[in-house]
């Protein structure tokens, strides 16, 4: 008896030994960031009462530099309860689609293990950025101010900062504020009863106060129904001046800002017209606060050279004004040499009222252009091969500079001979720096996508793999599916004849009929 007690003894030591031991199995990580996949994702989700995850794009500038910062918060975070990780959604393809991870934000804070509801982050433009969202989420995401002192040495802390004056800082109406601060890591925030303060800026309700440079420039009046989306909008469009020049540090702003419609002056800043252009440019940007975001970009800036072919804009052309709306892409050119106030405001008049008219621009017509097997496309004849209902066009937008398109040439010419001997399949590219077009394209380029061959202009966009292999699989499958829907067209025509010819005739027998009567 005594034997199987110390059997069992030692059976349930073993078994205690081995379950801690898989519990504490240390995950394998690089720089303070822990490398995921599929097989250790759970581990890390229990190991981490918060694990921040980055997936990974490698193609992508925009995740290689969020991969810096993400970097750099890794060791300001050693030590914390929070951990990060990086999952390589080019290998993880598997783990990304279970996490539905396959859209935007690139960054998902997991809670508590659970893998289902990750919380969404705001776009960061650091890795102070980044540890602040942490740290505002833990609370307090605002600092309090107690005396005048104190709140005019916080205005001139940094050139923009966020005050909120409210007769309660605990509960109500400030708590929209608090929630606000969490998702603007990049400003400083800071909250105030004290009515020495309201009385300076002559404030007499809650209200939310933008200060530049120790100056107050937009004052917000906050109502019970606000919310902190409104807040957040309020922010955003206003933190930027009313003309914000392009560069460096300014892109990402101007990017992620809620106003989608851009009026953007390339000008010369060292052209002698300069400040009386760029006056007239900002006068007009006063009136449309909030609806057009009012944008100069120098080309006499080298580090502006993508701007301008992007724009097809030549530094001889400038000044000039382009309007763009980051939705569709679609680029709509000032129709004047004029670039006075009135001018500017009666464009962007047009612009809004929905009657302007797009600046289609095409490449010239190659001589040889569908004498490949990767057919050549440009602006003017997009449209008329695309969307002809008797080809299944699959094609492909470039820019010739990035990289990342010019690695995908040889794929796409590999496909094109896959389906030479298919008359009905087109495979073709079109340079879309060089060629205006109107499709929505919301990713980065180079973007896929397919036109079936079917009188309705159905355009689908490719997300998979890009390789022969799946590229095939997703052309034949669509053109299965086209076919079923071509027939489909086909049949709700002849009934749609059919009803007309019934009407016809019916219609004439009752004229035949009133004649008779007649």
């Amino acid at each position: 008896m005594m034997r199987t007690l110390l059997l069992l003894c030692v059976t349930l030591c073993c078994l205690s030994v081995t379950v801690a031991g898989d519990s504490s199995t240390s995950l394998p990580e690089e720089n303070g960031v822990l490398l995921l996949k599929k097989d250790n994702f759970n581990r890390a989700l229990k190991q981490n009462k918060q694990l921040l995850v980055h997936f990974f794009a490698p193609l992508s500038g925009d995740s290689q530099r969020l991969a810096l910062a993400f970097r750099g918060a890794a060791e300001q975070l050693i030590g914390s309860e929070v951990k990060l990780g990086v999952v390589d959604i080019s290998k993880e393809t598997n783990l990304t689609k279970e996490l539905n991870a396959t859209t935007p934000p690139p960054l998902r804070l997991y809670l508590s293990g659970d893998r289902h509801n990750p919380v969404p982050c705001p776009v960061f433009q650091s890795s102070a950025s980044i540890v602040t969202w942490l740290k505002r989420r833990a609370g307090p995401s605002a600092d309090i101010i107690t005396d005048l002192n104190q709140s005019d040495r916080f205005v001139a802390s940094e050139e923009l900062v966020v005050l909120g004056l409210f007769k309660d800082v605990e509960r109500g109406r400030v708590e929209v504020f608090y929630a606000a601060a969490v998702d603007l890591p990049d400003l400083p925030f800071s909250v105030t009863r004290n009515q020495d303060i309201f009385r300076k800026y002559d404030i007499t309700q809650d209200s939310v106060l933008l200060v530049r440079q120790s100056t107050p420039v937009q004052v917000l009046k906050v109502t019970s129904q606000m919310t902190k989306e409104d807040l957040i909008s309020f922010i955003t469009v206003h933190q930027l001046e009313l003309v914000t020049e392009y560069n460096g540090q300014t892109a990402s702003r101007i990017l992620s800002s809620p106003v989608l419609n851009h009026a953007i002056l390339f000008v010369n800043k060292t052209d002698e017209r300069f400040q009386t252009v760029y006056s007239d440019f900002q006068a007009a940007a006063a009136s449309y606060r909030g609806k057009v975001l009012f944008v100069m970009v120098d080309v006499d800036e080298p580090r502006n050279g993508r701007m301008l072919e992007y724009f097809r804009v030549r530094e001889s052309e400038a000044p000039m004004v382009r309007l763009v709306n980051l939705t569709s892409h679609v680029t709509y050119h000032l129709p004047s040499d004029t670039l006075d106030t009135p001018t500017i405001i009666a464009f962007c008049k047009t612009y809004l009222d929905g009657n302007a008219q797009p600046k289609m621009q095409s490449e010239a017509l190659p001589a040889d252009w569908d004498q490949k097997p990767v057919i050549q496309l440009v602006g003017e004849n997009l449209e008329r091969l695309a969307f002809n209902p008797d080809k299944t066009a699959f094609i492909m937008f470039y820019l010739p500079y990035s990289e990342e398109s010019r690695s995908l040439f040889p794929l796409w010419e590999e496909l094109a001979l896959h389906f030479l001997d298919r008359e009905e399949v087109v495979i073709a590219r079109i340079d879309a720096s060089a060629n205006d077009f109107n499709l929505s394209m919301r990713e980065r380029y180079p973007a896929l996508r397919l036109f079936p061959a079917l009188h309705a202009e159905r355009v689908v966009a490719y997300s998979g793999q890009r390789n022969l292999k799946d590229l095939v699989q997703f052309l034949e499958k669509e053109m299965e599916r086209a076919k079923k829907d071509r027939a489909q067209e086909e049949e709700d025509r002849r009934k749609y004849i059919e009803t007309q010819k019934a009407i016809e005739a019916k219609e004439a027998k009752e004229a035949k009929e009133e004649k008779q009567e007649l």
